[in-house]
């Protein structure tokens, strides 16, 4: 990429104010922000510059830099980097950034620069001589089905040939651009096939030339769903009926530790050892108690949703104290029986519940420097 520069300073300005409107404007989008990352704002606030004044000068630059409080070397490596803005002054009345990147220059990019050049000035950058009319060549503007294209300010104008350039560079010269529709400038809806569409058709019925302006007047199409994607096989990690390869690995090995352990095919085996949980009447399962009258919000604690916090109520846990007395033994129990796979300690659920059944959400804070949850 060119090295881009800021305009002579002779051209520059003396000074630079957002007017009333987009004052309003830049404060509410500063406020977006989170405290001291108001400094994000700076590309949208570049942008209303850019549009309020026609292009970024170097008063613009530095008086955004001072409301977002950053380094003018900051604002200005922004400004340079990014092609969306313009450091010299431009058309008043059209900046025509013509396409030239591969498929617009194979469809004829390379003749509307042609008619840029007869009809704007010889080199890019340089305004006409009422200085209502400047150009570019630019990369690729995501129009690629349509090219070739230009784009003046902000509306692209698209499968265009060097005649329809002219007549909408004239149109922008006298005034009346905004009398140019944007968008392709042939017989087409956005990217459709020309004349309207050519597949996908009910049973019997052709496109006619211009027959389908508008989206909603192509027939309707019922399609039904297609299986050639799917890939037929017999792997157990496409078994529909598991939830995950893990969960069979765990039922294959219980299944296996019960018959290794000759127990009688008729006994019935819990639940909870056929899906890997620990048993329910294990000797580490924390001590549950019954409901008391008012209970403690879980979902403070970090790691536990309303679906963990009613599992928990099942179990008899309903109070940070009962959570804050966990010995690792049943740590590990809870661990097991929600398969979270060490998650209790890395969200550190004791001293997290220690702090809330001390002070609540103060001490929380003061523990943590945060706010739960």
């Amino acid at each position: 990429m060119s090295v881009r520069r800021l305009a002579e300073d002779t051209v520059q300005p003396a000074s630079f104010a957002f007017s009333k409107e987009n004052a309003a404007w830049a404060k509410e989008t500063i406020n977006k922000y989170p405290k001291g990352r108001e400094q994000s704002a700076v590309i949208p606030l570049l942008m209303r510059a850019q549009d309020q004044d026609g292009w970024v000068t170097k008063a613009a630059i530095e008086s955004i830099a001072d409301m977002l409080g950053m380094p003018y070397i900051r604002a200005l490596e922004v400004a340079t980097f990014y092609t969306q803005f313009q450091l010299k002054p431009v058309g008043t009345r059209a900046h025509v950034q013509v396409c030239g990147t591969t498929p617009c220059m194979l469809r004829g990019a390379e003749d509307l620069i042609k008619v840029c050049k007869s009809k704007i000035a010889h080199d890019p950058f340089t305004l006409n001589e009422s200085g209502t009319l400047s150009w570019e060549e630019v990369e690729c503007q995501g129009a690629c089905v349509n090219a070739p294209m230009v784009m003046i300010f902000k509306d692209t104008f698209e499968d265009l040939t060097p005649e329809q350039l002219e007549q909408i560079i004239d149109r922008f010269e006298a005034g009346k651009g905004a009398e140019v529709t944007p968008g392709p400038q042939i017989d087409r809806i956005y990217s459709a096939p020309e004349g309207g569409p050519t597949t996908l058709m009910a049973a019997g019925s052709k496109a006619a030339p211009g027959a389908a302006k508008k989206a909603s007047d192509a027939p309707a199409v019922s399609v039904p769903p297609s299986n050639a994607g799917r890939v037929k096989t017999a792997a157990s990690e496409t078994n529909a009926s598991l939830k995950t390869p893990a969960t069979a690995k765990a039922e294959a090995a219980a299944n296996a530790k019960v018959e290794g352990d000759t127990v009688d095919k008729s006994t019935p085996v819990k639940a909870a050892a056929v899906s890997g949980k620990p048993s329910l009447e294990d000797k580490n399962r924390p001590a549950g108690i019954e409901k008391p009258a008012a209970v403690d919000d879980l979902k403070l604690i970090s790691g536990v949703g309303p679906k963990i916090e009613g599992t928990l109520n099942e179990l008899g846990i309903y109070t940070y104290a009962q959570v804050a007395s966990w010995k690792k033994a049943e740590r590990e129990w809870v661990d097991g029986y929600l398969n979270f796979k060490g998650r209790i300690e890395r969200d550190d659920w004791v001293k997290q519940a220690k702090a809330l059944a001390k002070g609540g959400e103060a001490e929380y804070i003061k523990v943590f420097g945060k706010k739960p949850r």
